[in-house]
């Protein structure tokens, strides 16, 4: 793209210079001399087939340069508009095609809304814990960030994600999660509200900057909410206290480099329920609730509960 810019400057003004070197054979209606400005003026209007006729030429000479070169020139210039025009309308039908196909037979995938930082990051994260590149979609009104992870290998959609045709090209409806990272809190809202009416069984993992804002990401859907800015400042105060335990949490957070923090179901081990081989169990949430640690020594695992357990990472993975 920018060597065809570069080109098509270039035209301008090789035809800027052709008149200029010939400039006694071309009359200005305005009866003025014809200088390099008014060369340039009379070359852009000529190769973009404006011409609006307050310069032409009027001698053999320039005429016939006009025919030999500027003529050309002017031709090689359409050419250029014409098959850049096509270039990008193929390119964006190309991608939407894909878009729409993909969105017609995928299942059970992640929709991230808001590529910046913060976003990019869970996706990486996501790629980090098995999740394949195709089942995780970008969604950013930002062309740039979307082009970051078009490049990444993601699913990447232009667009605003509050509203439903977009959330739709995503495919919102069959979505396993969706993940709101937006620099807004009442854009988080609104996103949230919009993906909760087309999927009320997705769950929705929002990011809030302002604490008083919170409440209203819970009340429009979100299953759960990160204060970022809380999270961001404890990390902070932990590291000047108990830098060593702030350095284990990282290594729990980033996931397949040491160890890995999950949530998973109880297994058979030893004729009863427990935490699957190899995993160490934190906590136990039972209808949505974790157990203290006192309710954990004493009750007996059930099928529907839910692990919280540190592993090592799958190197298969």
């Amino acid at each position: 793209m920018i060597r065809r810019i570069g080109l098509a400057l270039f035209l301008v003004v090789f035809v800027g210079v052709v008149v200029t070197l010939g400039s006694d054979g071309y009359v200005d209606s305005a009866g003025g001399d014809i200088g390099f400005i008014d060369a340039l003026y009379y070359a852009s209007v000529t190769v973009t087939t404006t011409g609006y006729g307050d310069i032409t030429a009027v001698s053999t000479s320039s005429r016939l340069a006009t025919i030999l070169l500027i003529t050309p020139a002017r031709i090689l210039f359409l050419i250029l508009v014409v098959s850049t025009t096509v270039e990008v309308l193929t390119d964006q039908s190309r991608k939407h095609i894909l878009t729409k196909r993909w969105s017609q037979k995928v299942n059970n995938h992640f929709v991230i809304c808001g590529f910046g930082s913060t976003g990019h990051s869970a996706g990486k994260d996501l790629m980090q814990r098995g999740v394949p590149k195709e089942q995780i979609v970008a969604v950013d009104l930002d062309p740039e960030r979307i082009g970051i992870a078009a490049n990444e290998g993601f699913v990447a959609i232009v667009g605003d994600a509050a509203q439903r045709t977009v959330l739709a090209q995503a495919a919102i409806e069959r979505a396993r999660g969706v993940i709101i990272t937006t620099n807004r809190d009442d854009t988080a809202v609104l996103i949230t509200l919009t993906a909760r009416e087309l999927n009320p069984d997705v769950h929705i993992v929002a990011g809030g900057l302002e604490q008083e804002n919170l409440h209203l990401l819970r009340q429009s859907g979100a299953d759960e909410v990160i204060d970022a800015t809380a999270a961001v400042g404890r990390m902070l105060g932990l590291s000047t206290y108990a830098p060593q335990t702030v350095k284990v949490l990282d290594d729990i957070l980033d996931a397949g480099t040491g160890l890995d923090l999950a949530e998973v179901s109880p297994v058979m081990v030893d004729g009863s329920l427990g935490a699957p081989p190899g995993t160490t169990l934190l906590a136990i949430v039972r209808a949505g609730r974790r157990l203290s640690q006192a309710e954990m020594d004493r009750s007996i695992l059930d099928s529907g509960d839910r692990l919280v357990v540190l592993r090592e990472p799958d190197p298969n993975s």
